[in-house]
Order: structure tokens, then C-alpha cells, then sequence
């Protein structure tokens, strides 16, 4: 199984970060608000950034190591254009 760590762009232009095996029915709940409380009210949504990964907890380190990122630097991960290089490489 297939585990996606992901950066959302909120609408109002913050970042939520988070882990799935499941992206397209993760934004589907964030989109009705039953995803994250930080999401509830903060849609529509866009996905700026994903990685994929073979085991949830190698998921769970990647995103904790991106939630301690400051915004500065997250920005720098979604400008670098890792988006496709990272898919490709795992």
C-alpha cells in the first residue's frame, strides 16, 4: 500500500499538511468539512505538494518532519518543483 503525505493551499492562503493511502477520498472529506478541523472552514483547497511512500509510518515521520518546517521552507519544498521528482522517485 501506497502512503501520500500532502500539502493543501487553503483559500485563505495557509498550508495544511497531512498523511493518507487514500488522497482522493481525503480531499473529498476535507471538502465537506469530516476531514481535519483546521480544514473545516478554511476550502476550497489545493494540493500543492505530494510524495508518496511504501509504509504509513515512513508517511508519518515525512509529515511531522514538514509540519516542523516553518512556512518559509515550506514554500521553498512547493516552489522547488519536487512535486513530479518525488512521485517518480519512490
Amino acid at each position: 500500500m501506497t502512503w501520500i503525505v500532502y500539502i493543501l493551499e487553503c483559500t485563505d492562503g495557509s498550508l495544511y499538511t497531512g498523511v493518507t493511502n487514500d488522497l482522493e477520498r481525503r480531499l473529498k472529506a476535507h471538502a465537506t468539512g469530516k476531514g481535519a478541523k483546521y480544514t473545516k472552514r478554511r476550502g476550497p483547497f489545493t494540493v500543492r505538494y505530494r510524495e508518496h511512500h511504501d509504509s504509513k509510518g515512513a508517511a508519518l515521520q515525512r509529515e511531522a518532519a514538514i509540519k516542523s518546517l516553518d512556512r518559509s521552507t515550506k514554500v521553498a519544498l512547493i516552489s522547488a518543483g519536487l512535486f513530479g521528482i518525488l512521485e517518480d522517485m519512490t
